[in-house]
């Protein structure tokens, strides 16, 4: 274990439950926004390669129509398949 790990422990073991509830949610957060940026630049990293490939750049527009399209094929897996314990 590190140092600043051996430090957040003994600071975690000094607060009351429901700050390290506080505590978990922050981290999730800070989880997902690690995920989320890092999405974003393997997105900007293939942007040469489609523009080199002739693919049109989307509008807002068409980006906001296959976000929909996305989730809506997701909530009809979710409905069909087995229950799941995560969503995506």
């Amino acid at each position: 274990m590190s140092a600043i790990e051996t430090k957040l422990v003994e600071k975690l073991k000094q607060l009351p439950a429901e700050k390290l509830v506080e505590v978990e949610d922050f981290v999730d957060f800070l989880s997902s926004k690690v995920r989320r940026d890092a999405a974003f630049d393997r997105l900007l990293a293939i942007a040469p390669a489609l523009e080199a490939a002739g693919v049109k750049p989307m509008n807002e527009k068409e980006v906001a129509a296959l976000v929909k399209e996305v989730r809506a094929e997701r909530r009809a897996q979710r409905k069909d398949g087995p229950p799941s314990a995560s969503r995506p």
